[in-house]
């Protein structure tokens, strides 16, 4: 399963680059509003923390911080990719919302991470 997500990942930001050079001309594809890409951004954020967990438990602990470099690193492609899509006057008025919404997917996908094991049973040294 992480190939397929490293795939799209590469894609999405090999796409979104594509566009910020003029390549790929997606801009006006989606019209997306501030409101709208950052709750993408905290939806993706909390969906892309919590897989991972249940990833990572399934995984030797030497891997976990190479799955969780694919996730945390990767799934902010697809938000630059989104922003890419939306029209050029919407891009221009907040051009710094995908830096801006990098940080929002961090905050929530960090957030079931660093809570993991907080609300187990008690005794067993959570």
């Amino acid at each position: 399963m992480e190939l397929a997500l490293l795939g799209f990942f590469f894609v999405c930001w090999l796409a979104a680059l594509a566009s910020f050079v003029g390549l790929l001309p997606i801009a006006g594809l989606l019209d997306i509003g501030l409101y709208q890409y950052y709750g993408l951004a905290s939806f993706l954020g909390w969906l892309t923390g919590n897989v991972y967990l249940q990833r990572a438990r399934r995984v030797p602990k030497p891997l976990e911080r190479r799955l969780m470099l694919i996730y945390l690193l990767g799934t902010p492609g697809f938000l630059y990719l989104v922003r890419a899509l939306a029209p050029l006057t919407t891009q221009a008025i907040a051009p710094l919302a995908p830096l801006y919404a990098s940080g929002v997917f961090a905050i929530f996908f960090l957030v079931p991470v660093t809570l993991k094991g907080s609300f187990g049973p008690p005794g067993r040294g959570n």
